[in-house]
């Protein structure tokens, strides 16, 4: 998927447990099979799950404030989220630090679309809900990636439509961010997950059962969350979710503008190394055409 990814093998895994975590060298190792983009999974048994940063960069300070946030949150909310259990460090030929967290059984909304589900949608309101109850403690937007000042994603938006003149209505398309890029804040910072896409909820029976990678949870524009919206969800539900959460309409169009910005990104990128995060940003596109 990445120019600099790195490889990790089930084999450099259990090296690694062994010479760091041997209370764990009697577990199964077992490769998880994902559209994640960032990490490479890894189960250790039924409990655990494995984590290794698939591009270089990666600090152990950047894998100590992901626990931090898992930690603030474990708890919190209405639905099971997976917490931190411990850090590794580099070895066995792999270079960056890596992370171990707890296991959270089911199925990925990406392979159980529950996008009709009006149940799913209030699921999806109760935990918006939840997250942003949580307190800030003063804290603001850190100002890296998605959730401070639309405008800010100019430049990155200018790369996306470069790249989708093969693939998309670019055009048209510029059209909307040159509107959606214009919306004001609707109010102060509250907490987020930050990244609600299929590959983030479990699903059992069209209600949500889970909430995965939640490193990033932190203080956020209100809206974005509610890229939700137009990734998990069809028309009927969406209207559901909107008036679960009672938002206005600029708050709601702010949460069209983050999902269109993620969604961009995602066609170009990777339309041929992970075909199903570049059809999740197909999808949301059209939602958001239609909306």
């Amino acid at each position: 998927m990445h120019e600099d990814q790195l490889h990790i093998s089930v084999a450099t895994v259990q090296a690694l447990v062994e010479e760091q975590f041997p209370q764990w060298r009697d577990l199964p190792v077992s490769g998880v099979t994902s559209c994640g983009t960032v990490n490479a999974l890894f189960r250790l048994g039924d409990r655990l799950c494995a984590r290794f940063p698939l591009q270089p960069g990666w600090t152990r300070d950047a894998l100590e404030a992901e626990a931090a946030a898992a930690r603030e949150l474990a708890g919190r909310t209405r639905f099971p989220t997976p917490e931190p259990v411990a850090i590794g460090e580099p070895g066995a030929g792999y270079p960056l630090p890596w992370a171990v967290q707890t296991w959270l059984p089911g199925v990925v909304a990406t392979d159980d679309d529950p996008g009709w589900s009006e149940a799913f949608a209030v699921d999806l309101a109760a935990l918006i809900t939840d997250l942003r109850a949580v307190d800030t403690r003063g804290r603001t937007f850190p100002g890296r990636g998605r959730g401070g000042d639309l405008r800010d994603h100019d430049a990155w938006m200018e790369t996306c439509f470069r790249h989708s003149e093969h693939l998309l209505d670019v055009p048209r398309l510029r059209a909307m961010w040159a509107r959606l890029r214009e919306l004001p804040p609707t109010g102060p910072d509250v907490m987020n997950h930050g990244d609600l896409i299929p590959g983030n909820v479990l699903v059992s029976g069209g209600r949500l059962a889970g909430v995965l990678d939640v490193g990033g949870f932190g203080p956020a524009d209100p809206a974005l969350d509610l890229v939700s919206a137009w990734h998990l969800l069809e028309e009927g539900p969406r209207e559901v979710l909107r008036k679960e959460l009672d938002c206005g309409e600029v708050e709601w169009e702010r949460g069209k503008a983050w999902a269109f910005q993620q969604a961009m990104g995602l066609v170009w990128y990777y339309d041929t190394t992970n075909p199903a995060m570049a059809r999740m940003g197909r999808r949301t596109l059209q939602r958001l055409a239609l909306a």
